[in-house]
């Protein structure tokens, strides 16, 4: 005769339901459930619902991804004060957890919006947010938008890699508008002075030129005053 021994509750593990695209969750429980799948590398929260992406392709996510963080890294290191990253959850609302594929910020202690608070999560919106979408049908243009336009997001950018496109956006009034090109075809950030960038040039895959750009911002009079302000 066989018998079967049963763990008390209180050593019982128990088994945290999978995340699944389209699944309606708290922030709590969308965390709860995404630590728990460690083979996962992005999933997001916007209005309750959860999103997760297809598998990513080199020419429409991956490298396109790898030159924004590059452009952004640059203009970080030569900008004490303030923090970028790569892929990081950002705590929104009760109902919003977005991942942006690049984000920076001013730290709140210097005057921003967001900290890192004590779980190591960005609290708050980023000054800026960027993602790699593949046109303008994605839900990067849509549901994402208007999300970070309500939270507080003050710069969008956009790369839509299949209509080689950028869309920057700029939050005025509480409503996103499109940051126009100079003359020069240079588009300048209005939050992070000196944050220059020739759309072409980031396209076109004009690694000099993008460079070239950024490093005339970074030593623009702007950049300067900005530095010294968060320094002091």
């Amino acid at each position: 005769m066989s018998t079967t021994t049963l763990l008390p509750s209180s050593v019982r593990t128990e088994r945290v339901p999978p995340l699944e695209n389209g699944d309606y969750l708290t922030r709590q429980e969308f965390e709860r459930r995404y630590e728990a799948m460690a083979h996962l590398k992005k999933a997001e929260l916007l209005r309750g619902v959860v999103y997760m992406p297809s598998p990513l392709r080199l020419d429409q996510h991956g490298h396109p991804h790898f030159e924004l963080v590059g452009w952004a890294f640059l203009y970080e290191a030569a900008t004490s004060g303030i923090v970028g990253a790569d892929n990081s959850t950002i705590r929104l609302g009760p109902e919003d957890e977005p991942q942006p594929d690049v984000l920076l910020m001013i730290p709140r202690e210097l005057g921003g919006q967001a900290a890192i608070d004590a779980d190591g999560f960005v609290d708050g919106a980023p000054e800026l947010a960027i993602e790699v979408a593949a046109s303008s049908v994605s839900y990067d243009l849509h549901v994402k938008l208007e999300v970070y336009q309500e939270r507080g997001v003050r710069e969008y950018v956009v790369w839509r890699t299949q209509d080689r496109a950028i869309d920057w956006f700029v939050l005025r009034g509480g409503v996103y508008e499109r940051l126009e090109p100079r003359p020069d075809g240079i588009l300048r950030s209005e939050v992070f002075p000196g944050l220059w960038l020739e759309p072409s040039a980031l396209t076109n895959g004009d690694r000099a030129r993008l460079i070239n750009v950024l490093q005339q911002g970074i030593a623009s009079p702007e950049h300067t005053s900005f530095v010294e302000s968060l320094r002091r």
